[in-house]
């Protein structure tokens, strides 16, 4: 592709759509540091953007630093107009100046409704102890992944109060916490933080061998789905589970998208990323049995061969 095809392509690419970002990655997975900053900014402002992976097509890549006379990816594009890298973006953010070139609602955000539960506030006023001013502040992306960390209030910002502990949000993760409840869960070395949040989108669920034998006990009507090879059902086989065959996928399709689904294979790989399809179809109760049938060998059926 000539040079010229190249610039009248970004040139589309940038008219299609009124936030471009070109980057590293995608949104969802940046591959690089500086485009995850970029992401996490943008994500904070604004809910919408169209971004473009400059990695998946090398003249792309290079068409759009000459295009643009910048030298380094990512860069922000925003009304048709280059707006700069990370850097500038950065900068940009820090001055308030980012908020107007994207023509964020200054409408002041409501705060946000969480609660916290009572261990979980001790374990934030043990952890402030020693901060000056401390204020938690609390991330969340548009895949609704949490983060919590000690950082001073920055403008614009959205502050929520809670028995004098200072939670500060980005305008966007305060309209994503709404309703979220944090609490603090004893689990020996794996004790942390657990957030719930209405808000956020279903994911697959994973549930042990033990888990899924209860809700079987339970008379739960859940479809067991193996997607093993036909070969691999002759070894071993979970007794009622279904072999993911043309019949089942063409009666999946008509199922009830609330249907509970637990998919299982060998060792849980193939069988998370079918839950993974399944769950962009719109089936919103969705579970991966962790560990596969060699977990349902090991935990409760000890008669199902390993293999």
């Amino acid at each position: 592709m000539s040079d010229s095809e190249i610039h009248r392509r970004i040139a589309e690419i940038i008219r299609n759509d009124r936030i471009v970002l070109f980057m590293k990655g995608t949104r969802f997975q940046p591959q690089c540091g500086f485009s995850a900053t970029v992401v996490e900014l943008l994500d904070g402002l604004v809910p919408e953007y169209a971004t473009v992976n400059v990695l998946a097509d090398p003249a792309l890549r290079d068409g759009i630093k000459e295009f643009s006379s910048w030298p380094t990816i990512p860069q922000l594009y925003v009304d048709g107009a280059f707006v700069g890298g990370c850097d500038i973006v950065r900068e940009m953010h820090a001055n308030g100046e980012l908020r107007q070139a994207l023509k964020v609602d200054t409408t002041p955000t409501e705060p946000p409704t969480i609660t916290i539960t009572g261990r979980a506030a001790q374990m934030f006023r043990e952890a402030a102890e020693g901060e000056s001013e401390p204020a938690i502040r609390v991330r969340i992306s548009a895949r609704y992944h949490h983060d919590l960390a000690f950082e001073p209030p920055e403008p614009g910002d959205v502050v929520v109060l809670h028995e004098g502990i200072r939670f500060v949000f980005d305008p966007m993760s305060a309209v994503r916490a709404r309703g979220m409840t944090i609490d603090f869960v004893e689990a020996g070395a794996s004790s942390g933080f657990k957030i719930e949040n209405p808000g956020a989108p279903p994911t697959v669920k994973q549930l042990s061998a033990r888990e899924v034998q209860a809700k079987r006990e339970r008379g739960e009507q859940l479809l067991l789905i193996d997607v093993r090879t036909p070969a691999e059902r002759e070894l071993a086989a979970i007794r009622g589970a279904r072999p993911l065959d043309d019949a089942l996928q063409a009666e999946l399709q008509g199922l009830d998208r609330k249907a509970p689904l637990v998919f299982v294979c060998h060792h849980g790989m193939r069988s998370q990323r079918a839950a993974e399809y399944f769950l962009a179809q719109g089936f919103v109760d969705v579970s991966n049995l962790i560990g596969g049938i060699d977990a349902w060998s090991l935990e409760v059926d000890p008669e199902v061969p390993r293999y």
